[in-house]
C-alpha cells in the first residue's frame, strides 16, 4: 500500500513537471491524446467533462457535432434537426451567391422562415470525423535512415495507399492521412461529408461585419460575425446529394447552449479544424519572415486594396461584387503586419536563439549540425521565395484576369495532351464556373490593378525574373508606361468578358485553343509563367533540403527535450485547444479588459459609414434595452469577449465551449497583436476573439424576429 501510494505521489509530480514545460493555452492537440497528455491539466484548469465526453467512437461526443465547412472553416450542430451555426465570413460566399440588387440579403440579412425557404448550396459541404487511428509504424514500414528524400517518400507513398485500401469505406466516406511532427509520424482520420447544406438565416451585413475592415484583427470588437445552415441527409439519414426529398440530419451529438456565459477566469475551448502553424521553425526561417517575405507581400495587397477601395465605395453594385475578394484580401494583409510587429514585440527571434543555443548544448553529436545547415540553406533559397511570393501575389492572386489564365492553361493543356475529348470534358466543368467567376469581375477595376502591381513587380524582384514584355525592347520602344501596357493588353483580348470568352469556347477545339493561345492576355500570362517557372526551379530542391532538415530538427528536438509536451502543428486535421477568458496589456497604459456589449456598437454606430452602420431593428432592440433572457448580471448583452486560446485559420466557426460542455462563444478572430501565434506563441499577447452566443441569439430572437429558430436549440443555465 505504501508503494502504491509512492508511485501516485511521483506519478502526479511527473504530471506536473511536464505541464510545466507548455503554457496553458499553448497547443493544437489532437483529441485521441487529451487522456494522457492534457485531461488533468484541463481538468486543473477548470474543466468538468472528461477526455472521453469530448473525443469517443463508441458513443456520441463532442467531436460528433464539429463539422469542417467547406473544408476552409468549422461548423458545430447546435441542434436535433442539424441546424449548423458557423461564421458570417464562412458563409459570406454562400450569403453573397443568393444575393441580387432586387434582392440584397448580403445587406439586409436573410431568415428562413420554415425548412422549405432554406437556400440550397451547390458545391458546400461539410465534413465530421468518424474516428482517428495513429498509423505511423504502418507508413513508416520499410522507410531506413539512408533513404533520399526521393526514396523515402515513395516508400511512404507505397505505404499510405495500402493502408487507404485496408479502410471499408461507404459512398460519402473516406480516410485522409497526414503527416505529424514534419513527417515523423501519421494519423488516419475517417470521414464522412454531407452535400447538401442549405442557407438558414444570416444576419444583416451591418452586423456580421460591423467594424468591417478597421475593426478586423483587433480588440474590442463588436462584430456578430455568425451566420446558420442546416445539413440536410437521405433516407435513413445517411449523407446524400442535394434533393428536395431529403430531410433534416438528425445528429450523433449536438451542442447546448449556455445562457449563462463566461466570466473572467473561465475555462473555455475551441474545438476546430485550425490550418497551418509553423511553431518549430528555426531562426533562419523567421529572419526570412520578418525581413524579406512579409513586407513584399503586405505592399502588393496594400496596393490592390486601395484601387479596389476606391470603386467600392463610389458604387454600391461593385461593393457586392467584390466585397468577398476584398475581405479575402485584406484578412491577411493585415494578418502579416500584426504578425510582423509581434514577433518583433515579444522578442520571438530572441526566444528562438535562446532556445537553439540550448538545443546546441544538450542534443547528441549527430544533431549538432542542423542549425548551421539551416542558417545555409535558408540564405541559399530566400531569392527564389522572395521572388516566387512577389510573383504569386502579382500573377495568381490580385490581377484576377491573369490569375484566370492559369486555368484556361489547363483548358489547353487537356487538348494538348488528351485531344478534344480531354478538352470538352475540361471545358463542360469550366463552363459554369466562369459563369461565377466574371459575376463578379470588373475588368476597368483589374485594369488600374494590373498598371500598379506590374510596375509594383518590376521594381521589387532583379532583372532576371522579368517577363519579356517588360523589355525596353518591346515596351518603352512602343512609348508605354505599365498604365499603356495594361491597356494594350486588354484591348487586345477576349478574355476580360464573358461573352467574349464563350464566343472563343464555342469555336471548334482546335481553333479556340489556337485563339486562346494567341490571346494577348493568355499569351502575355503564358510567357511569364513559363519564365518565372524557370527563373524559381531551384526553389523546389532548396524548399525539399529544407522540409527534410525540418522533419529531422523536429526529431531531434524530441529526443534532446524529452520532458517537454510536443504539440503538432496544425494542417487542416481536427484539434483542441484550451484556455481561459482574459484580457490583456498589449503595450505601456493600454489595457483591454475581456468582453464588449451592446452599448459598444451605440458608440461605435457611424450612420451612413458602410463599416458602423448599424440596422434599423437592432437600434430600436438595443435602445429600448429589449434584452430578454440574453442579459448578463450587468443587465446588458455581452458581444464579444477574448481567452488564451491558440488558433489559427481554419479555426473560424470554432465552437467556443465551457466547462460542461456547452457553446459559449464562436471564434471568428485573434487580435492584432497576436497573430505572430501561427509561429510563437505568447501568452501575454495571444488572444482569440470570440461572438458570445447570448448576443447571437439576442439578435436571432430579438433583432430578427426568428424564434422559431431559438426553440430548436436545447438552451441550459449551467451555472445558475
Amino acid at each position: 500500500m505504501i508503494m502504491l501510494k509512492l508511485r501516485i505521489v511521483l506519478s502526479q509530480i511527473l504530471i506536473a513537471a511536464v505541464v510545466t514545460m507548455a503554457t496553458a493555452g499553448e497547443g493544437m492537440w489532437l483529441p485521441i491524446f487529451l487522456k494522457s497528455l492534457n485531461e488533468a491539466e484541463m481538468q486543473g484548469m477548470g474543466m468538468k467533462l472528461s477526455a472521453e465526453d469530448i473525443y469517443s467512437v463508441n458513443k456520441g461526443s463532442l467531436k460528433d457535432a464539429i463539422g469542417h465547412f467547406g473544408g476552409f472553416c468549422t461548423s458545430e450542430v447546435i441542434s436535433s434537426n442539424g441546424l449548423v451555426l458557423t461564421n458570417h465570413h464562412c458563409g459570406y460566399g454562400q450569403i453573397q451567391s443568393h444575393s441580387s440588387i432586387d434582392d440584397n440579403i448580403l445587406q439586409n440579412g436573410f431568415w428562413a422562415a420554415d425548412h422549405g425557404a432554406e437556400k440550397p448550396n451547390p458545391g458546400l459541404f461539410i465534413t465530421f470525423i468518424d474516428r482517428i487511428d495513429d498509423v505511423t509504424k504502418k507508413a513508416l514500414k520499410g522507410v531506413k535512415d539512408n533513404m533520399t528524400v526521393k526514396e523515402r517518400q515513395s516508400q511512404i507513398d507505397k505505404n499510405i495507399e495500402a493502408l487507404k485500401g485496408s479502410y471499408e469505406l461507404g459512398q460519402f466516406e473516406d480516410v485522409i492521412i497526414r503527416p505529424f511532427y514534419n513527417g515523423n509520424q501519421y494519423f488516419a482520420f475517417k470521414t464522412v461529408t454531407y452535400n447538401d447544406v442549405r442557407l438558414v438565416g444570416a444576419p444583416a451585413e451591418m452586423i456580421g461585419k460591423f467594424g468591417s475592415d478597421t475593426d478586423n484583427w483587433v480588440f474590442p470588437r463588436h462584430t456578430g460575425d455568425f451566420s446558420l445552415f442546416r445539413i440536410y441527409a437521405g433516407p435513413n439519414n445517411e449523407p446524400a446529394e442535394y434533393s428536395a426529398d431529403n430531410k433534416p440530419y438528425q445528429p450523433k451529438y449536438h451542442l447546448p447552449i449556455s445562457l449563462d456565459g463566461v466570466d473572467e477566469g473561465d475555462f473555455t475551448m475551441i474545438f476546430g479544424f485550425p490550418g497551418r502553424t509553423n511553431q518549430y521553425l528555426p531562426s533562419p526561417a523567421v529572419e526570412q519572415i520578418v525581413n524579406t517575405l512579409n513586407p513584399a507581400k503586405i505592399k502588393i495587397r496594400e496596393t490592390a486594396l486601395d484601387i479596389i477601395d476606391k470603386y467600392m465605395r463610389a458604387d454600391p453594385a461593385v461593393k457586392i461584387k467584390y466585397a468577398s475578394k476584398f475581405a479575402s484580401v485584406a484578412n491577411y494583409w493585415k494578418k502579416w503586419i500584426g504578425e510582423s510587429q509581434g514577433l518583433q514585440s515579444t522578442g520571438a527571434l530572441d526566444k528562438k536563439y535562446k532556445y537553439e543555443a540550448d538545443f546546441q548544448d544538450k542534443a547528441r553529436k549527430k544533431y549538432k549540425s542542423i542549425l548551421p545547415e539551416f542558417k545555409q540553406a535558408y540564405s541559399d533559397i530566400e531569392p527564389y521565395a522572395h521572388a516566387r511570393d512577389v510573383y504569386n501575389e502579382v500573377a495568381l492572386r490580385n490581377i484576377e484576369i491573369l490569375s484566370l489564365m492559369r486555368t484556361m492553361r489547363r483548358l489547353t493543356s487537356a487538348y494538348d495532351n488528351n485531344g478534344v475529348e480531354g478538352y470538352n470534358g475540361f471545358k463542360a466543368r469550366l463552363l459554369p464556373y466562369l459563369q461565377g467567376w466574371y459575376k463578379n469581375y470588373e475588368a476597368t477595376i483589374d485594369q488600374e490593378v494590373m498598371a500598379q502591381l506590374l510596375s509594383t513587380y518590376s521594381v521589387m524582384v532583379g532583372s532576371s525574373y522579368q517577363p519579356v514584355e517588360f523589355g525596353m525592347e518591346w515596351q518603352f520602344s512602343r512609348g508605354m508606361d505599365f498604365a499603356g501596357l495594361a491597356q494594350y493588353l486588354h484591348e487586345g483580348s477576349k478574355l476580360t468578358s464573358l461573352e467574349g470568352t464563350e464566343a472563343l469556347l464555342a469555336l471548334e477545339p482546335a481553333e479556340a485553343v489556337a485563339a486562346l493561345k494567341a490571346d494577348r492576355i493568355y499569351e502575355f500570362a503564358d510567357r511569364w509563367h513559363q519564365k518565372h517557372t524557370a527563373q524559381v526551379a531551384p526553389y523546389n530542391t532548396h524548399k525539399a533540403h529544407i522540409d527534410s532538415l525540418q522533419r529531422i530538427y523536429m526529431q531531434a528536438q524530441m529526443k534532446t527535450f524529452k520532458n517537454k509536451r510536443f504539440w503538432p502543428d496544425a494542417n487542416s486535421t481536427m484539434r483542441v485547444t484550451y484556455g481561459n477568458v482574459n484580457g490583456y496589456k498589449p503595450r505601456d497604459g493600454v489595457k483591454y479588459d475581456y468582453t464588449t456589449y451592446v452599448e459598444g456598437i451605440l458608440e461605435k454606430y457611424q450612420p451612413g459609414d458602410y463599416e458602423f452602420d448599424v440596422p434599423a431593428d437592432l437600434l430600436k432592440a438595443a435602445k429600448a434595452k429589449d434584452y430578454g433572457q440574453y442579459a448578463d448580471k450587468t443587465g446588458s448583452v455581452p458581444v464579444c469577449f477574448i481567452g488564451t486560446n491558440h488558433t489559427t485559420g481554419g479555426n473560424s466557426g470554432s465552437p467556443a465551449i465551457d466547462a460542461y460542455g456547452n457553446l459559449v462563444g464562436l471564434n471568428f478572430d485573434r487580435v492584432w497583436e497576436g497573430t505572430m501565434s501561427d509561429i510563437n506563441y505568447d501568452p501575454s499577447i495571444c488572444r482569440n476573439i470570440m461572438v458570445d452566443t447570448r448576443y447571437i441569439l439576442w439578435v436571432i430572437d430579438k433583432v430578427a424576429g426568428a424564434t422559431h429558430l431559438i426553440d430548436e436549440m436545447e438552451l441550459v443555465t449551467p451555472k445558475r
